[in-house]
């Protein structure tokens, strides 16, 4: 029977030596490259350097060395075919059995600050990945092996059966497929991102269209118990990502967990003054700024202090011992914050179930500056910009016989920022650059109109109106003069625009069009 064959050339020098030494003692005659050789050399295993095993040198700075039809006729060569093994018989190439090979670090290097393009290029692997996709090509006769966290139970299985079965065989050539595409998708990811530097004009929506995460962890369950779900993180996260926010206190993070940090701090991103932001079901109850983080965090509080209850509150300034105090006085599933004052924290600790994160959120609205929004649907996914484009002060249009004053128009603009992060049909009545009423995620307009009145009451009174959309009726500004509101801030571009430019006229409200709709699904 011939003798079995091994190929080691792997970057990480992980267990490498213990494994080669297991498989040397089962009777595996060793082929290595380079500096993997060097060092299974050094600790006294018998190695045959690829050069002599191919009879052909390294060249071009090592850049192909495994490339050889020695190597991948004896990784290809199914053995149950005849033709093929009198082929090999014939071109004097022995049989391959099993494959171990990790890639260059393209990821890692990417990642370091100020890389040199050059050093960048050098580290996309060739030969790797062609003898792990060989390898994995024809796993019923070779086992592969890209992962060392993989090295002992291989070893394992062959000291108890004698070989590893075929059922294990397909898993690793899976894990191989699935490590080489993510290994391409980073590279390609890369290229994208840089030729865009370079102000190189690419295909926004190419034809075919590859996305590559990894895994930060497995999460107790999804929206509800019985959805199983993870955590995924892209390749080169930047600040302001909850990635690399710092998890100071609490429990674990769940799905809606997440899902409502994002909501929050989307929110709280938006503005340069001191806000706050209180979370729920990714909506916000309660949005408001004010001269320091304490004022704004009491004014959103008491904006809604009925569906903050359990929520998720976003402070975009250090929180200091006064703020905390109010925040403890709430039940409260998640504070974010970029810091926290020593005494403040330490009080917040106090609740030992209280999520607490340290986040830069001022960095947040650079995230999106490129990359997708995408959402799944049955048997494909939908693909857009971010909806990150926001007025000019100079282009808002003033359809209306009354012009805001001042306030009024601070205060549209603040429910405009507001509206775009509520759930369509969406409308936020503001005033003193706080929410006083929030309607969301209704069939018609009119509904969340009446639903942000009904909770805003006497608050309507002097108060401003935003729309994510416009109006193809005049019943909502009807309503919102039976409030008391007096200026709304709308999109405009319905063919009845002129309907709720009457109406305002006739009650007295002002009413802008900033041209720009924020539909929210």
């Amino acid at each position: 029977m011939e003798k079995k064959r091994a190929i080691i050339s792997v970057y990480d020098k992980k267990n490498v030596v213990e494994f080669a030494k297991n498989l040397v003692e089962m009777g595996y005659e060793i082929i290595s490259t380079g500096k993997t050789a060097d060092i299974l050399s050094k600790e006294g295993i018998i190695t045959i350097n690829i050069s002599d095993y191919t009879g052909f040198p390294e060249m071009l700075e090592g850049r192909v060395k495994t490339l050889h039809p020695k190597v991948h006729g004896g990784i290809l060569a199914r053995r149950k075919n005849e033709e093929h093994m009198w082929q090999l018989k014939q071109q004097g190439i022995s049989t391959i059995d099993m494959v171990v090979v990790n890639l260059y670090p393209f990821k890692n290097t990417i990642l370091k600050e100020k890389v040199d393009f050059q050093e960048v290029i050098e580290n996309i692997d060739i030969g790797g990945p062609t003898l792990l996709r060989a390898a994995a090509k024809n796993f019923e006769d070779v086992i592969v092996i890209c992962d060392p966290e993989d090295y002992f139970n291989i070893i394992e299985e062959l000291r108890a059966k004698g070989d590893v079965g075929f059922e294990k065989r397909f898993e690793l050539a899976l894990k191989v497929f699935e490590h080489t595409s993510h290994y391409d998708a980073v590279i390609a990811d890369y290229f994208r991102k840089t030729l865009k530097q370079k102000g190189v004009q690419i295909q926004k929506f190419p034809e075919t269209l590859t996305f590559t995460f990894e895994k930060v962890e497995k999460l107790r369950y999804g929206e509800n118990p019985h959805q199983e779900a993870a955590l995924y993180k892209e390749v080169k996260t930047k600040k302001g990502s909850l990635f690399s926010a710092e998890i100071l206190n609490g429990k674990e993070l769940s799905f809606n967990n997440i899902n409502d940090i994002e909501a929050a701090v989307t929110i709280a991103a938006e503005f340069e003054e001191p806000c706050a932001v209180a979370i729920k079901h990714t909506n916000p109850c309660g949005v408001a700024l004010g001269e320091s983080i304490y004022d704004a965090f009491t004014r959103a509080y008491n904006a809604d202090p009925v569906s903050i209850f359990g929520g998720i509150v976003a402070l975009n300034r250090k929180v200091d011992v006064e703020t905390a105090k109010v925040l403890n006085s709430i039940f409260l599933e998640i504070v974010i914050a970029p810091d926290y004052d020593e005494e403040a924290l330490n009080l917040l600790k106090q609740k030992k179930n209280l999520r607490i994160l340290k986040m830069e959120i001022s960095e947040y609205k650079n995230l999106h500056e490129d990359g997708f929004d995408i959402k799944k649907i049955g048997g494909g996914i939908l693909v857009q910009d971010f909806d990150s484009m926001d007025f000019d002060l100079k282009e808002l249009k003033y359809v209306t016989k009354l012009k805001p004053a001042e306030r009024e128009l601070k205060d549209l603009i603040f429910a405009w920022k507001v509206v775009k992060h509520v759930k369509s049909n969406a409308i936020v009545i503001a005033k003193d650059l706080c929410t006083v009423g929030i309607g969301m995620g209704q069939v018609n307009r009119l509904w969340p109109t009446q639903q942000a009145i009904s909770w805003a009451k006497e608050k309507a009174q002097n108060a401003v109106l935003a729309s994510d959309a416009f109006f193809p009726f005049p019943d909502v500004v009807e309503e919102a003069a039976k409030a008391g509101i007096k200026a709304i801030i709308q999109p405009g571009g319905s063919i009845r625009d002129e309907e709720s430019i009457k109406a305002c006229d006739e009650k007295g409200i002002a009413m802008v069009f900033t041209g720009i709709r924020h539909f929210k699904h």
